[in-house]
Order: structure tokens, then C-alpha cells, then sequence
């Protein structure tokens, strides 16, 4: 319900200042007042990929909120759980809990308690793999703001181009004195233009925020997995087996002949 009321107020907040200059050029240019809708749909073919990009700019910017919220990667239940495994020295029984948990913080923690029974090197360096996965992930859906930012205003530029053809046919058709139908038609198409701004605007604004917020995310995320490996018995660890998962690099096939041919 929180996520239906949040995409209505973000759609309000993007199309209320698009609408409401395409209505304020459109009534300057043909004289009459037209509704919301019908402006819009002045702007031509360009409105409809821009109409995308709108419910693109929309969802990604709640789904990224969402994934870069602090409580969402580093749960308190799978915190909780990792951290009295830790303290009953179960690692095997973590590494399970972990691996049936689906928060970026369980992902990392696997990662590492896969790599522990290698030493305190090979753990780090698996954890550290672990929150430069998760980072990228994001990183990479957080990007698709500054794209839709990039492209929307071109599509809409090409839109206004590609209408000002008819507004020439318009003046031709009428002929040099009548400047009405010249302005009117210039005036639709800018609408493409217009409302391709008004949704990068927002895009760029939400592509440094939210690259701002996942960063901070990310320093609680390896603070906390880190802080479960500090002291750690890795002198007592060594070579254990703690994923418990199958192993596929078994020994050269050369050397089992050998061994074979010797016994």
C-alpha cells in the first residue's frame, strides 16, 4: 500500500508541472483552453516513448529507494542470527542460515564464511567480493536514471523536429501573414521538448541522491559483515570445510592414472 501511495504522489509531483506548461503554450498559441490529456497528446508520436521513460524514472526510483534503505540490505533478523551462530562458534549452522536468507547482508556473510577455513586473507577478500557485488548490482540499476536523463530530452527534442514539419506545411498552407497557425503549431511541439526536460530534471536529481544513499548503505553493509570476523579463531578454522557444498576441482586425471598404474 506505502509503495501504491508513494508511485501516485511521485507521478503527481513529475506530470503536474509538465502538464501544466504544455497548457499554458498551448492556450497562448491556439487561444483556447484545452484539458490536460489533450495536450499532451498535441505533442505527438514523441509522448508516447516519453510516457515510458516517465513510469521507467518512477519505478526505478522507488525500487532503488527501496534496495539502498540500511534496515532492507542489513536486516536485523539475519544480523541477529549470524551474529548468535558466531558467538556459539557454529559457523557451519551460519553459513546455512545465511544461504537461506536473501539480504545483500546474508550474501556477503556467505561469502566469506565460504572462504574462512583458507585464512583471514582469503576471508576478507571474499567479503570485500562480496560488497563490491552488491554495490555493482545497484550501482548498475541506479545508472539507468542518468540514461533515461540523457535520452528523454533528445526524444523529445526529435519529436519537436520532426513536428515543426507541419507546422511549415501549416504556414504554407495559410500563407506568410498568417502567423496564428505558425505559432499554434510550434507551440504543440514543444510540448515533446517540454516534457522531456521536466522528467530528466527529476531523473538526474534521484541518480545523485540515490548513488549517495547507496554508498552510505554499502559502508554500514561492510562494517557490519566485518565486524563478525574480527578476532576470528582463523588458526582453528583452517582448511574447514563450512559451505559444506560439492566440490567439482578434483585431481588431475593424469595423476589418478598414475596413482592407478603404480598400485
Amino acid at each position: 500500500m506505502k509503495t501504491i501511495v508513494r508511485t501516485l504522489v511521485t507521478a503527481t509531483l513529475v506530470m503536474l508541472p509538465t502538464a501544466a506548461f504544455a497548457a499554458e503554450k498551448a492556450g497562448h498559441a491556439g487561444g483556447t483552453k484545452k484539458s490536460y490529456l489533450q495536450v499532451l497528446l498535441d505533442g505527438g508520436w514523441a509522448m508516447y516513448p516519453i510516457f515510458a521513460f516517465l513510469i521507467a524514472t518512477i519505478w526505478l526510483i522507488i525500487d532503488n529507494w527501496l534496495r539502498t534503505s540500511t534496515k532492507r540490505m542489513i536486516p536485523m533478523a539475519d544480523s541477529n542470527t549470524a551474529k548468535q551462530a558466531f558467538l556459539a562458534g557454529d559457523y557451519v549452522g551460519a553459513y546455512q542460515a545465511m544461504k537461506a536468507a536473501t539480504s545483500p547482508f546474508a550474501n556477503v556473510v556467505q561469502m566469506a564464511l565460504g572462504s574462512v577455513g583458507h585464512g583471514k586473507d582469503a576471508t576478507e577478500e571474499a567479503l570485500h567480493a562480496g560488497v563490491d557485488k552488491v554495490n555493482s548490482q545497484i550501482q548498475t540499476r541506479i545508472n539507468y536514471l542518468s540514461v533515461i536523463g540523457v535520452c528523454t530530452p533528445m526524444v523529445g527534442l526529435l519529436g519537436t523536429v520532426s513536428g515543426m514539419k507541419g507546422a511549415f506545411t501549416a504556414l504554407e498552407n495559410s500563407g506568410i501573414g498568417d502567423t496564428s497557425a505558425l505559432s499554434g503549431a510550434i507551440g504543440e511541439v514543444l510540448i515533446a521538448t517540454a516534457s522531456g526536460l521536466f522528467i530528466a530534471i527529476p531523473a538526474f536529481m534521484a541518480f545523485y541522491f540515490l548513488r549517495n544513499r547507496l554508498q552510505f548503505a554499502v559502508h554500514s553493509l561492510e562494517e557490519e559483515a566485518s565486524s563478525l570476523f574480527r578476532n576470528a579463531p582463523y588458526e582453528y578454522l583452517k582448511d574447514a570445510d563450512v559451505g559444506q557444498e560439492e566440490t567439482y576441482a578434483a585431481m588431475p586425471n593424469w595423476i589418478a592414472t598414475q596413482q592407478e598404474a603404480t598400485a
